[in-house]
């Protein structure tokens, strides 16, 4: 079985396609796959872009061209819920797309065609996620500047939101939150990829599971914070995850 390694940006990636046995380089639909194994398993490495449509690409290539038994997405996010703070992790319970809007024809949020706001994602490999988010916050203590003073990072399990936006004002993102809560929706982190994945994994029947490290609080220093935390942190700490993702797989 093949598994997917999907990241949104290169710095994430970088120390897993160093890592790769018998690397192969192959193009296809514009993008670059790495194949190879990984810890004794057959993987897949790639890069989604960014924004869902280029995901959904991507994700769908993975499944067709490559074979991918299963995805597993790391990457960053803007924490938005209470207590998410620079450089906790959060691991996907399920995805709401936040400018999904179709109403007055469906509910606001609903997916059309699938009678549904929320995708939920793999619960089995969730909880691999979480057991190896918490190894890793546990080995990287110190290797977060997150201005937290003595608080210890957390790892947080629940619901991320993906939408074609950079949320990056306080005003804007406090506005989202409270819309989305109102309607049920709690959400912990926001994105611009994984509702799209998880979105293609649905329609094959391939198991999903997401890790985001918080890279900013999608406020008015959001763009400043993102850029300098996948610089610094971002490369080191998905290859940590994945690395350890793979190891109990």
């Amino acid at each position: 079985m093949t598994t997917a390694i999907l990241s949104a940006l290169a710095e994430e990636q970088s120390g897993l396609v160093a890592s790769l046995q018998h690397p192969q380089r192959r193009v296809h639909a514009g993008r670059v796959f790495w194949t190879g194994s990984l810890h004794g398993h057959s993987v897949v490495l790639a890069l989604s872009g960014i924004g869902k449509v280029a995901a959904a690409t991507t994700a769908t290539a993975l499944i067709e061209r490559f074979g991918a038994a299963r995805i597993v997405f790391t990457g960053v996010a803007g924490g938005v819920g209470d207590g998410v703070r620079v450089g906790d992790v959060v691991v996907a319970q399920d995805y709401v797309q936040h400018d999904m809007d179709a109403s007055p024809l469906f509910p606001r949020w609903e997916l059309p065609g699938y009678a549904r706001a929320r995708l939920a994602c793999d619960v089995a490999l969730s909880a691999l996620l979480l057991e190896a988010a918490r190894a890793c916050l546990i080995s990287a203590e110190g290797l977060f500047d997150s201005n937290n003073g003595d608080l210890a990072q957390q790892v947080h399990h629940g619901l991320m939101a993906s939408g074609d936006r950079f949320v990056s004002a306080a005003h804007e993102s406090d506005r989202l939150r409270t819309a989305l809560r109102e309607a049920g929706h709690d959400v912990l982190a926001v994105e611009m990829e994984g509702a799209a994945v998880a979105q293609v994994c649905l329609d094959y029947g391939v198991p999903f599971a997401a890790v985001r490290t918080i890279s900013d609080r999608a406020d008015d220093a959001a763009h400043g914070d993102f850029a300098q935390f996948v610089q610094t942190v971002a490369s080191r700490y998905a290859d940590h995850m994945v690395q350890s993702f793979l190891q109990r797989l």
